[in-house]
């Protein structure tokens, strides 16, 4: 068996680092001594599988190198933040599957070593389930109760006044996207609160709604979100379920629903940091199909959909280079792109010839 045999070495100071799960952590988490077992036997199988494939040999050492520099760093590292390493190492781990697929399989590509190649990938997924999974652990932990982050606008939402008819109040509820969107530098004079949350996924959004959308008298919300459950493997059904229940909640408030599309994402700046690598994580096959179902779910309603993707998409399918500097928040000329966009789509919704009676059932 083309296996190499794993070195003994790394097991214990991985240990160290790689900390056991809690008690009742979250499902995929795997205990330190299993995390550390799994990382080495990626590690082997990457060595076995390039032994008899040149090509792959060649082209996937970088790919190979970053991943046993990560391990090293695992190893004599003493910081909490492990798990941007792993996530890194996960990253290449992907990467050298990728280009294995894509490469040719000699004859000597043998029914062993395509075991081994479907051990490989199997692994990989294994890590991948444990490092979302640790994530999720942690922010649990660091939210306690709220886990919604509701007191992150508490004390604003209680300041804010009536709105006016003059003057509608609109409320941008999202992620990271919405966050870092300076909205009074684009709507000058306009009367739009910014109620986004880095990290936050369509649950915790619709956890949100109430305090952040109704309470405070809204006439319309603008809700971007979606990219963030694609990354943490999220299941379409529970996206679409969120989303809609924003909706209709806000519909019921006599609120207007904007539903935005979930952007395109892309790989152009990579090699800044392997975390920009966002298609691994964010499939932009299910990102056309989720859009594809918010359009229609917006028709269906009377909601006003808010196409982003079609403006920002390249040819390629993917974020264009130039409107973001990671390949998925949007830089100061991805704003540019959007401002106008959204403008246009809450005037039209706030309309009264376009704002319908809400439809009762579907």
């Amino acid at each position: 068996m083309l296996m190499l045999k794993h070195s003994a070495r790394l097991a214990l100071p991985l240990l160290l680092i790689v900390s056991s799960p809690p008690e009742g952590s979250a499902q995929g988490m795997l205990s330190g001594e299993d995390a550390t077992r799994l990382m080495v036997r990626i590690s082997d199988l990457f060595e076995a599988t390039r032994i008899v494939m040149p090509e792959l040999s060649r082209a996937g050492a970088p790919l190979q190198e970053n991943f046993r520099q990560g391990m090293k760093t695992l190893e004599s590292s003493q910081s909490r933040g492990h798990t941007g390493v792993i996530y890194r190492m996960l990253a290449n781990a992907k990467a050298y599957l990728q280009l294995s697929d894509s490469l040719p399989k000699s004859p000597e590509f043998s029914e062993e070593i395509g075991t081994q190649m479907s051990d490989l990938r199997d692994g990989i997924q294994r890590l991948e389930s444990h490092l979302l999974a640790t994530l999720d652990a942690r922010e649990t932990q660091a939210l306690g109760a709220d886990r919604d982050n509701l007191r992150r606008y508490s004390d604003r939402n209680r300041q804010v006044g009536p709105t006016t008819t003059d003057e509608p109040r609109v409320v941008f509820l999202g992620d990271s996207i919405t966050d870092a969107w300076r909205l009074n530098q684009y709507f000058t004079g306009r009367p739009f609160l910014n109620r986004g949350i880095s990290g936050q996924i369509t649950g915790q959004l619709l956890g949100r709604t109430k305090a952040d959308v109704i309470d405070v008298d809204a006439r319309a919300v603008v809700v971007l979100g979606g990219t963030n459950d694609l990354a943490r493997g999220v299941p379409d059904s529970t996206i679409r379920n969120n989303l809609e229940a924003i909706g209709l909640l806000s519909e019921a408030a006599g609120i207007v629903p904007v539903m935005a599309s979930i952007l395109p994402v892309s790989d152009y700046h990579r090699e800044k940091h392997p975390r920009y690598l966002r298609t691994q994580l964010r499939n932009p096959a299910r990102i056309i199909e989720l859009n594809r179902w918010l359009r229609a779910l917006c028709a269906s309603r009377g909601w006003t959909y808010l196409d982003y993707f079609s403006k920002m998409v390249d040819s390629n399918g993917r974020l264009e280079e130039a409107l973001s500097d990671d390949g998925l928040h949007p830089n100061a000329e991805g704003y540019k792109v959007m401002a106008p966009l959204v403008l246009d789509a809450i005037d039209a919704a706030l309309q009264p010839t376009v704002r319908r009676t809400r439809p009762r059932g579907r």
